[in-house]
C-alpha cells in the first residue's frame, strides 16, 4: 500500500522523489536555523564584548543578509532531483537565480557602505563634504546593479554578448563625451581619499590663495583674501602644487634689524641675547638663532629665525607685532638706534 502510494507519479516524480527533496530542503533549513540560532548567536554575544565594529557588521551581514540566500541557494539545491518540465525548469531556476542575485548584490552593497562608512569615520567628517560617501556608493549601487541584471538576463535565454557589446561601445562613446567630467569625478575621489585639503583649510594655488568652503564632485570653491570665490575644477587642483597652511606644524620665521654704525661693540654684542629673550618671554615660540650679520651700506644688519607653533596667521602676526614693538622699547632703554637710508657727502673745495 504505502510502496503503491510512494510510486504514484505527479508531473514526471514520483510521491518517493517529492519527499527526498522535501527532506533535504528540510535539513537545510533545520541547519540553517541551528546555525543561526546557536553559533551565530554565540558570535554575536563575542562580538558585543569587543571595541570594534567589524564583528558586530559581519554578524549582522551574515544574519540578515546571507542566511536568506542560504535558504533559497539550499531550495534550489533541493529540487534537482526532480524532473521538471522545460519551461517549469527554466522559470525556477530564473526565480531562484533573481533572489539569490539581488539578495547577494545587496549583501556585497552592504559591505561597501560599511567600508565607506568606516573609512569616513575614521577620517573625520567635514562640514560641505557629507555628500562623498554617498556619490561613492551611488557609483558603486550602479556597477553592482547593471552585474546584477547582466546575471539575471544571461540565466533568462537572453543573448548578452550583443547587450554587452553595445553597453561597451556606448560606454566609450559615453566617456569620450563626458571625459572632463569623468576626470573631474576621479579627481574628486582621490580629494576625498588622499586629503590633500579640507573645508576650511587656508590653501594656496599658484597666484591664488584663500580658504576652502566646499569640495563638490566636478568644483571646489575657494573664497580669496579679497572676498571673491575662486571656482577651481578638481582636476586642476589634483594636478597643481598646492600649498595647505593649515597643516603647517609650525611656521619659521625670518627677518633682520639694522642698527647704526655708531652703536657701541657692548651694544652689539648684547643685541642677540636681548633678541633672544624677548621671543623666549612670548607664548607659541621657539627660538633659533640671532647673529650680527653684515655691514650694511648704513646700517650694521642682524638676522633672526625663530618658529611661531601654531599654523593661526593672526596669531602669527600678533607675535610679530609683539616682538617687534618689544625690540623697540629695549633698544630705546638702551639708547641703540635704528639705520635708515643715509648718504655722507664729502666736498672737496
Amino acid at each position: 500500500m504505502i510502496t503503491n502510494i510512494m510510486n504514484q507519479l505527479y508531473l514526471n516524480n514520483t510521491v518517493y522523489d517529492y519527499l527526498i527533496s522535501l527532506t533535504l530542503f528540510i535539513a537545510a533549513v533545520i541547519v540553517l536555523k541551528i546555525v543561526r540560532a546557536v553559533f551565530v548567536k554565540r558570535i554575536k554575544a563575542l562580538a558585543e564584548k569587543t571595541t570594534t565594529t567589524i564583528d558586530d557588521f559581519l554578524v549582522d551581514a551574515v544574519s540578515g543578509k546571507l542566511i536568506p540566500v542560504l535558504y533559497f541557494a539550499a531550495f534550489y539545491l533541493s529540487i534537482q532531483r526532480l524532473v521538471l518540465g522545460e519551461s517549469v525548469a527554466v522559470w525556477v531556476k530564473t526565480i531562484v537565480v533573481i533572489i539569490i542575485t539581488v539578495l547577494s548584490i545587496r549583501f556585497l552593497v552592504m559591505l561597501v557602505k560599511y567600508g565607506v562608512e568606516s573609512f569616513w569615520q575614521k577620517k573625520g567628517k567635514e562640514p560641505g563634504q557629507a555628500e562623498a560617501p554617498s556619490a561613492i556608493l551611488t557609483i558603486v549601487r550602479i556597477i553592482l546593479w547593471t552585474i546584477a541584471l547582466i546575471i539575471i538576463l544571461d540565466n533568462m535565454g537572453v543573448k548578452i554578448t550583443a547587450l554587452v557589446t553595445g553597453l561597451g561601445i556606448g560606454g566609450i562613446a559615453i566617456a569620450l563625451a563626458a571625459q572632463a567630467v569623468l576626470v573631474d569625478l576621479f579627481s574628486y575621489f582621490t580629494i576625498f581619499f588622499d586629503r590633500p585639503f579640507q573645508i576650511g583649510d587656508f590653501i594656496v594655488v599658484g597666484e591664488y590663495k584663500g580658504t576652502v568652503e566646499h569640495i563638490g564632485i566636478k568644483t571646489s570653491r575657494i573664497c580669496s583674501l579679497g572676498g571673491e570665490e575662486l571656482v577651481f575644477s578638481n582636476t586642476d587642483l589634483t594636478n597643481s602644487r598646492l600649498k595647505n597652511y593649515k597643516r603647517m606644524q609650525k611656521r619659521r620665521v625670518v627677518f633682520q634689524i639694522g642698527v647704526t654704525y655708531d652703536t657701541t661693540i657692548a651694544n652689539i654684542k648684547e643685541i642677540p641675547s636681548i633678541v633672544k629673550k624677548i621671543i623666549n618671554s612670548i607664548a607659541d615660540t621657539e627660538f633659533n638663532r640671532a647673529h650680527f650679520f653684515s655691514y650694511g651700506d648704513f646700517s650694521l644688519n642682524f638676522e633672526i629665525v625663530f618658529y611661531v607653533i601654531n599654523n593661526d596667521y593672526i596669531k602669527y602676526m600678533d607675535i610679530r607685532e609683539e616682538i617687534n614693538i618689544s625690540i623697540m622699547e629695549e633698544f630705546e632703554k638702551r639708547g641703540i638706534a635704528f639705520a635708515f637710508p643715509t648718504q655722507t657727502l664729502h666736498i672737496e673745495k
